[in-house]
């Protein structure tokens, strides 16, 4: 198939989750053979893809030059909306995906180019968490020519719903590039920990504090923190309990980061896990599929994705938390455990490979009506024969069943 792709950004992305995520969908439908068509708005005030203060330190030629090196057969089109034509843009494509952070002018464009246009479904890749606080900018956004909305949990799914804004809504958790996000043995161990995340204007000031500044003084660890955004007052905190800040890291730089560290911990925002529970980002995923021990803040994993105990280690307090980094820290075996579980989890259900097989299984059930899917008993006459005149099959012969 032909894939199009619309994102606010995707190698010019220092290290944004849904970018992350979107690389990896990208990089596997590629690798399984589709022909896939990136698109991001270009600025020239703004090369790197972002805006005033979330501009990122760490994107510049050279950062860009390093992602493309990492993904050489993503190679985004950048456009200025005002002189966009979809016509062109879309010529021959069969599925349209389009990122929730995308201009919402280019959203409803989309949406009215499909209604009047046949030959292609068009997808709404909900991911954007903020979206749930204010639940009025779900419903100015219209989505009445999309064929499905990704959501990024149930939480996005029913608000969608709920709202009247979609018609049909899919969870489509995000998930680890295990292609790239994988164990690097082969680097030495620089310190005890390693958190990577950004500021996000204070919102988890009081979570840092709790779950990683008192266990790292209490603990005297070797710890670095890599973000965006901190304020002279967050970095003198981390300072005085002896957490280097070491400033924004490109995505495709983390699984070494990693590496270089005994632990990591998983911090998120409280507004944001208390909107949407269950769906805890890349960054967990990620880190898992790169084989290290993870110790989470509170989080509520409604949704199943993982074991606390075995996948990765749940701290309720910041009591919790610096005693299961003092266990880890002082029992290598204990540690090699969970992260080798960890790893198997995301390996076996949480890649950005799954993520494509939820993907496709939704644009076959779509290609192909509801007499045309057939039983176990079916398979070996259909890989033959192959399907009915004038349907396609992005999936092989051996499909599971449609999704409900």
């Amino acid at each position: 198939m032909r894939i199009a792709l619309f994102c606010r950004s995707l190698l010019s992305d220092r290290d944004h989750g849904s970018a992350r995520f979107l690389r990896g969908v990208a990089a596997e439908l590629d690798a399984r053979g589709h022909d896939v068509l990136a698109f991001e708005p270009f600025d020239p005030l703004d090369p790197c893809g972002a805006s005033g203060a979330h501009r990122p330190a760490a994107c510049g030629p050279a950062a860009l030059l390093d992602a493309a090196a990492v993904y050489p057969r993503l190679s985004p089109r950048r456009y200025a909306l005002s002189a966009l034509d979809l016509d062109a843009a879309l010529e021959g494509v069969d599925v349209a995906l389009v990122d929730a952070r995308s201009d919402p002018e280019l959203v409803r464009r989309l949406g009215e180019h499909r209604a009047r246009a046949e030959g292609y479904h068009l997808f709404f890749h909900g991911a954007h968490r903020r979206l749930l606080a204010d639940p009025a900018a779900i419903v100015r956004r219209d989505l009445s020519g999309y064929d499905c909305v990704l959501g990024a949990g149930k939480g996005l799914c029913e608000l969608y719903l709920s709202r009247g804004v979609a018609r049909r809504a899919v969870v489509w958790h995000e998930a680890a590039d295990a292609r790239l996000f994988r164990p690097l043995p082969e680097v030495e161990k620089e310190r005890d920990l390693v958190w990577i995340g950004d500021w996000e204007d204070g919102e988890r000031a009081a979570e840092l504090r709790e779950f990683l500044i008192e266990p790292a003084r209490a603990l005297g660890l070797r710890a670095r923190v890599h973000g965006a955004r901190y304020p002279e007052r967050a970095r003198a905190a981390l300072a005085d309990a002896g957490v280097e800040v070491a400033g924004s890291l490109p995505g495709h730089l983390v699984p070494d980061a990693l590496a270089r560290a005994r632990v990591t911990v998983h911090i998120p925002r409280r507004p944001g896990s208390a909107l949407l529970p269950g769906a805890p980002g890349t960054r967990p995923f990620e880190a898992l599929a790169c084989g290290i021990p993870l110790v989470s803040a509170p989080w509520a994993d409604a949704e199943r994705l993982l074991s606390p105990g075995r996948d990765y280690l749940a701290a309720r307090t910041g009591a919790e938390m610096t005693e299961h980094l003092r266990a880890l820290l002082a029992d290598p075996g204990f540690a090699r455990g969970v992260a080798e579980h960890g790893r198997r989890t995301v390996l076996a259900r949480h890649t950005c490979a799954h993520r494509v097989d939820t993907l496709l299984d939704l644009v076959d059930e779509l290609l192909l009506s509801p007499s045309l899917w057939f039983t176990e008993g079916e398979e070996d006459d259909l890989e033959r024969s192959g399907p009915p005149s004038g349907v396609r099959r992005c999936r092989p012969a051996h499909h599971r069943s449609p999704l409900a």
